[in-house]
């Protein structure tokens, strides 16, 4: 067992305790921060003179060669440590001689986890929104691809309007823009840095916390409370709401491909890459990739749930508690993350079948409303031209036919008003190109759109 405490103790801790009390196993993970922390604040304590130059030199050396075996593999980090602080101290110690115990100076655990939680949160938000950026690159592609392509809009899982692939593809377009607007949002709550507020009183060293917050890139300088600094898990709790809406958009989109990949649907044919077969059936080609988006979804809501139910009635300042928020997180991250790069490569390889989509909108009376709107057009008021396109729409139900075959007979049984023209307006490409209003499915609207999307793609290319 190597901790960092134990003078007050006359017995060692039970071995089970032992290991139910540490992180190592997890927070592991954690080293580059941990040791990108330290790295300042040993830069502080020798500005401060609290190290001399020569310690803090040794520090320095002696830090970044851990890291660099770390990264190389010529290190490994030991469970027989409580967590990966102890587990960098000691390694230091044993490289540097009495200099690695003058590291902690000045700071507590409370304060180097909340740093190391801070400085995570802040590299996997800018990866994460990178990996939303690649997503919608792989939308706008395929909305400018299928600016022309007919398919149905539905309401109510029923066919209602036509709209184009390109319209439904922008839709999803809009939801990540709003998850990177919120990444951003959250961003901006990362910008103080807590080292230096100790355990939850700050310390009698002289510590000057404006220079590790600079060294450390945060730009509204130290937390101003220490009692909050090193309690506050809001940006964890936060970030992983971001994930869940995040997967909460995939799961639509994913329940959506798995219905249009049904053979009563075959409006996409996903690659063999990103599908699997059955043990049992030759014939299945199963879109799983799109379930388990789909299923993982209520995964990062568990995780969610757990760190909202954690934080909920813990007393200031740090409690013991609060080591539940890694595992939490790293597996909200991990799974969203898999999710979205997954998710954009099946996407990106999909074939969309245009002349079935636009065969299903033109059997599903999604053509309707521009019937109605017809008759409005003529002088007839709206509520009768409902009326009478709804009875247009029996008679075809009755006939097994579309209204675009409906004979002009029929049409004027209903309404005199009824004439040639009619089969133009209730063309498909006329109910999509008429539809011209902002935010609509005609081709001129999309258009803009899509101009829009890449403007703010190259303004928001690295907007972390």
């Amino acid at each position: 067992m190597a901790q960092l405490w134990g003078g007050r103790f006359e017995n060692s801790t039970d071995e089970k305790a032992y290991r139910f009390n540490a992180s190592i196993g997890f927070d592991r993970r954690l080293f580059k921060e941990d040791i990108e922390g330290s790295l300042a604040h040993a830069a502080m304590l020798c500005k401060t003179g609290i190290l001399s130059e020569e310690e803090g030199e040794a520090i320095r050396e002696g830090l970044e060669g851990i890291l660099r075996d770390l990264e190389n593999g010529s290190l490994d980090i030991s469970e027989e440590y409580e967590d990966i602080h102890s587990f960098v101290e000691a390694t230091l110690t044993g490289r540097v001689g009495d200099a690695g115990k003058k590291l902690h100076t000045g700071r507590s655990r409370n304060d180097q986890v909340a740093l190391d939680m801070k400085l995570f949160v802040r590299n996997a938000l800018d990866s994460f929104d990178r990996d939303l950026k690649e997503l919608q690159e792989v939308l706008l592609f395929l909305m400018e691809e299928h600016l022309e392509t007919v398919m149905p809009g539905f309401t109510h899982l029923q066919k209602a309007q036509p709209v184009t692939l390109s319209h439904h593809l922008g839709a999803y377009f809009e939801m990540l823009i709003r998850d990177r607007s919120r990444l951003l949002s959250t961003r901006e709550r990362l910008s103080e840095c807590p080292l230096g507020s100790g355990a939850l009183a700050g310390t009698t060293y002289p510590l000057d916390r404006e220079f590790v917050a600079q060294k450390l890139s945060f730009p509204d300088g130290p937390t101003r409370n220490s009692m909050d600094s090193v309690s506050d898990r809001d940006f964890v709790i936060e970030f992983i709401f971001d994930l869940s809406l995040v997967m909460l958009h995939l799961s639509r989109f994913s329940e959506e491909i798995i219905i249009w990949n049904s053979d009563e649907y075959r409006f996409v044919e996903l690659s063999d890459l990103y599908s699997t077969g059955s043990s049992i059936m030759p014939q299945k080609k199963n879109p799983d990739i799109a379930e388990l988006v789909r299923g993982k979804t209520g995964r990062v809501y568990g995780d969610l749930m757990a760190m909202l139910t954690t934080m909920k009635a813990i007393p200031l300042a740090y409690d013991k508690d609060m080591q539940e928020d890694k595992e939490s997180l790293f597996d909200a991250f991990d799974t969203a993350r898999d999710c979205v790069t997954l998710f954009a490569a099946m996407l990106n390889t999909a074939r969309f079948n245009k002349e079935r989509m636009r065969q299903s909108a033109g059997r599903g009376f999604t053509n309707a409303t521009d019937a109605a709107d017809y008759l409005v057009k003529k002088g007839v008021p709206f509520r009768d031209a409902h009326s009478v396109t709804g009875r247009a729409v029996l008679r075809c139900i009755e006939l097994g036919i579309g209204l675009e075959e409906l004979p002009l007979e029929e049409y004027r049984l209903l309404s005199p008003v009824f004439d040639e023209d009619i089969y133009k307006a209730i063309a498909l490409e006329t109910c999509v190109s008429g539809r011209s209003t902002p935010g609509a499915p005609s081709e001129g609207s999309m258009r803009k759109n899509i101009e829009f999307y890449k403007s703010y793609l190259e303004k928001n290319n690295e907007q972390t």
